[in-house]
């Protein structure tokens, strides 16, 4: 990761040897520092870039922390805001708190004390950012799938004259092919790559009977025996029933044929396959 990559952070505090301090311990942990040494230059600073972060001292004159913090959140509502004061109560760690302070430490605080929080703030901000990115993408999905359910085929000459569809669709789960993402009732599943193949290619041949050794031929491209064949597809298959039945000791989607292999059970409504 280049310089260029690394979270921005901006320090603000008017006593020039906290903010030098707070500045250089940042840097070396490898984020990118600028510094205000007042609220009104944090205001400039933030009008002129986004920040990731922002450090800011709360008691200051004119402009305090709150103000920049207002002002970061409005220009940027995902930026992580830590306020720092020498004179904390717990009415203003309320106040900072309420109106949107990720944390709020109380100098003197030691180098260790701001990294934590530091990284803390900002593994939130990236795992805030991902949960919006994969809702962002199932929407997409199901926007899609809306779309094209009028072009659903309603005959062909020959099952293998239907190109290979994107969306699949049985109850309430929906798998993306090209993304490779599938979601159960509009939640996405964290599926692995294994797990994702396993319930594609169930819903391809939904209420058909696969074999275990057909199972692991077209999920992992490996040929085997009928024994082991089935000692590896009873692993996937238990791991997967645990992510997308109601009660996976009594399975409504994924059923076992005892004797021959699996079957994914449509439910009473026909699945949907959309180009």
């Amino acid at each position: 990761m280049n310089e260029f990559d690394q979270p921005k952070i901006l320090v603000v505090d008017d006593e020039e040897v906290t903010r030098l301090s707070l500045a250089e311990i940042l840097s070396l942990e490898g984020y990118q520092v600028a510094s205000a040494r007042s609220g009104e230059e944090a205001l400039q600073k933030l009008e002129e870039g986004a920040f990731d972060l922002v450090l800011a001292d709360l008691v200051m004159k004119e402009v305090d922390g709150l103000q920049v913090m207002e002002a970061a959140k409005r220009l940027s509502p995902e930026t992580v805001v830590i306020m720092l004061t020498a004179h904390g109560t717990l009415e203003s760690a309320i106040q900072a708190m309420r109106r949107g302070a990720y944390d709020y430490l109380i100098k003197p605080c030691g180098a260790q004390e701001i990294v934590a929080s530091v990284e803390s703030g900002l593994a939130r901000q990236r795992q805030q950012r991902r949960r919006k990115e994969l809702v962002t993408r199932v929407e997409e999905m199901l926007r899609a799938l809306e779309a094209e359910e009028d072009e659903i085929p309603t005959s062909a000459s020959g099952g293998d004259q239907l190109k290979r569809a994107r969306f699949l669709q049985s109850g309430g789960i929906i798998v993306d092919l090209q993304k490779h993402i599938a979601t159960l009732h509009g939640q996405l599943l964290n599926l692995t790559p294994t797990e994702f193949r396993l319930l594609a290619c169930l819903m391809e041949k939904a209420d058909q009977v696969l074999s275990c050794q057909e199972l692991v031929r077209e999920v992992q491209n490996y040929d085997c025996d009928k024994l082991e064949a089935r000692d590896i597809i009873r692993v996937h298959v238990r791991r997967l029933r645990k992510k997308i039945e109601p009660d996976p000791a009594n399975p409504q989607y994924i059923l076992n044929v005892r004797g021959v292999g699996y079957m994914l059970a449509s439910p009473p409504r026909p699945s949907k396959i959309v180009e």
